[in-house]
């Protein structure tokens, strides 16, 4: 009987005032698992929402971590009432594609939350995952030396393991690996996937085609959306919130994830128009949308792909675009890894302990 009180309370750790900054509700969500931020005022009542889309769509926007919730939220959310239906929430929460619906009564008083994973369960999907794992990791030798870099261990596990855990959480049951350098080594290590309840297949690169080339072999196998990654690619990004995201953007045939990466330059700017001073920065800080190495491509994306010939995904991309295709860019703030050097290595182990 504790347990099940406790369940229905963690609702209670969605709440924030209005007046509590957007890095909160981002600790709030990663800490909650619950996808939304419940605004309330002191007397607890809804004032509005706050999704994982709607931080997004700010940080798409140049908002500040420091900005308050109440600039992104929602004002008029979809809610329900006590009295309603269990039958009747899971229909509005189909219809609407939410995953949590505010309970509140005729005052507006927050009653609790109505999380679609609870009503139905964790969502499987069909949809493949490819994990890109072929690379020599030159940058983290010795290390590599014996060993290729996905499975060099991140608390005990190799971090191509973590990966897979994590997506298997997520409801993705399907995975291929591309491999290469030391490849046998990571077939003889996963085999078919069956040890953790999944399906892996592989691509066996003859040479290195860099990040997407590999994928020319998957043309006309794919029915659904696929997930890509690399396997040095570490993060708390969902994978299935990332494949939502893009399925929503329905005119986009690829996304990339990016990551905000904030520059300061070392010195003093001085603006010119011509030979004329108009202004002055004094070490200006400078904000940059970085590939993130996780991405969604359509089915069609892969007719755009040559056989056996080296390409990286950003060289996909541009070809996309010169072939007048929508891609988009899913802008992450979870916590972030790329394993490409010896120190993020080390920073990634400790953060991970």
């Amino acid at each position: 009987m504790k347990e099940k009180k406790r369940k229905s309370d963690n609702w209670r750790k969605t709440l924030l005032s209005p007046g509590a900054s957007i890095k909160e509700a981002i600790e709030s969500l990663s800490q909650s698992s619950m996808q939304i931020i419940l605004v309330v005022s002191n007397d607890n009542l809804l004032i509005g929402t706050v999704t994982d889309g709607d931080i997004r769509r700010g940080m798409l926007k140049d908002i500040q971590l420091t900005d308050k919730i109440s600039s992104i939220m929602n004002l008029d959310p979809l809610i329900s009432s006590p009295e309603m239906s269990g039958s009747f929430i899971l229909k509005l929460m189909q219809s609407n594609s939410f995953s949590a619906i505010p309970i509140v009564d005729e005052f507006k008083h927050i009653k609790g939350l109505h999380l679609l994973n609870e009503i139905i369960g964790p969502q499987v999907r069909p949809n493949q995952m490819i994990i890109m794992a072929g690379g020599k990791g030159t940058r983290l030798l010795p290390k590599t030396e014996n060993c290729p870099k996905p499975l060099l261990p991140l608390n005990g596990k190799p971090m191509l393991e973590h990966i897979l855990i994590k997506a298997k959480e997520q409801g993705f049951r399907n995975f291929i690996l591309s491999i290469n350098y030391l490849g046998e080594m990571i077939e003889d290590y996963f085999s078919d996937g069956s040890k953790w309840g999944i399906s892996i297949e592989y691509i066996r690169e003859k040479s290195p085609l860099g990040t997407a080339g590999s994928l020319s072999v998957l043309k006309r196998k794919l029915k659904y959306p696929v997930i890509v990654t690399n396997a040095d690619v570490i993060s708390d990004i969902g994978y299935g919130k990332l494949l939502d995201y893009h399925t929503e953007h329905q005119n986009s045939i690829a996304t990339m994830s990016v990551r905000l990466h904030k520059f300061q330059h070392p010195f003093g700017v001085v603006n010119t128009d011509g030979v004329n001073i108009v202004g002055f920065e004094e070490k200006p800080v400078i904000n940059l949308n970085i590939n993130a190495g996780v991405y969604v491509l359509e089915p069609e994306t892969f007719n755009f792909l040559e056989d056996e010939e080296y390409c990286d995904m950003p060289s996909l991309f541009i070809r996309l675009k010169e072939n007048n295709m929508s891609t988009i860019v899913y802008p992450i703030h979870e916590t972030w890894h790329d394993i490409g050097r010896i120190e993020e290595y080390i920073n990634a182990n400790e953060s991970k302990e």
